[in-house]
């Protein structure tokens, strides 16, 4: 049941209409941080107690007993930059901390409430073509920070160029909110023509899972793509390159660990971790599916 609430901050009003009481508190956090550019860690949210106390993030919206388009006051301070938000990770950033997935998917790639979070992305979240997907192509999904962005102008040019020919339309996978995506197309990303990029998600796409061993978790699910472009896309002709293993779960048949590109200042010319990806595509682009691959060992 969708439960609307109408949250306040900055001086404007957002209004949430596509989150429904089996929703968590993360998940509200993570659309507004699409609405408004604040990170879910820097929110807090005023109003939303559970027995006297503040809802932790696993709480889920119907257990706060919210009346339709109540009203909460947001407090929080948003990314002032993209060189902020491409900036050397700190200490305890997602890519130092993640862990390996194996372990975890039994548990949530097929639970049921997992399936329903995608099932009402896939109709509530809008994709915007850029260029349209062609019948018997096959997807590249790619991580934008710490995979692609960042990384040196001859690996990235050298990555999508062989994509024209053997994928040639690739999907764009921000974790991050539209002033992060804007910021990205003014690069010419999105006009280059030997790019091909069919079109970009941002973190509205993803969805919050439970893990037994790690708590709750975002996640990148290919499933949203599969089920928009299902005449086209499956998980037979999709692979996806991220830097955290963890936003596979959904999907790990389908994702490819690649190593993060941290430094950039110190590295730059010395990363060649797309160059070498660029073979893994030539030979596995002449397969008819990719079901029996493990990317896990894509460098043997």
């Amino acid at each position: 049941m969708a439960l609307p609430i109408i949250v306040k901050w900055g001086g404007q009003e957002y209004s949430v209409t596509t989150l429904s009481e089996d929703d968590t508190v993360l998940d509200l956090k993570q659309f507004l941080k699409t609405l408004t550019g604040v990170l879910p860690e820097r929110q807090k949210l005023l109003g939303l107690k559970v027995k006297g106390k503040p809802a932790e993030n696993d709480v889920k919206l119907g257990a706060l007993k919210l009346k339709p388009n109540t009203k909460i006051m947001m407090m929080g301070t948003r990314e002032e930059s993209l060189e902020d938000v491409l900036g050397p990770p700190p200490d305890n950033d997602d890519v130092v901390n993640d862990f390996d997935i194996e372990d975890e998917v039994v548990e949530v790639e097929n639970r049921e409430e997992n399936l329903l979070k995608i099932s009402r992305r896939v109709k509530e979240y809008k994709v915007e073509i850029l260029n349209p997907p062609r019948e018997g192509k096959k997807l590249l999904v790619l991580d934008v920070d710490y995979t692609l962005f960042g990384k040196s102008a001859e690996s990235v040019l050298h990555l999508l160029l062989p994509t024209r020919t053997f994928f040639p339309f690739v999907c764009l996978f921000f974790p991050c909110n539209i002033k992060y995506l804007k910021a990205f197309l003014e690069l010419g990303v999105s006009t280059n023509a030997n790019y091909k990029i069919t079109f970009m998600l941002d973190s509205a796409a993803m969805i919050t899972v439970h893990t037994p061993r790690r708590g709750l978790i975002d996640v990148k699910p290919l499933g949203v793509i599969w089920g928009k472009f299902s005449e086209f896309y499956s998980k037979k002709n999709t692979i996806m390159f991220d830097d955290i293993g963890r936003n596979f779960l959904m999907n790990p048949q389908n994702g490819l660990k690649i190593r993060p590109f941290m430094k950039a200042h110190l590295n730059r010319d010395k990363d060649k971790e797309l160059l070498k990806l660029t073979q893994y595509l030539k030979e596995i682009a002449k397969l008819d599916d990719f079901l029996d691959l493990n990317h896990k060992y894509w460098e043997r």
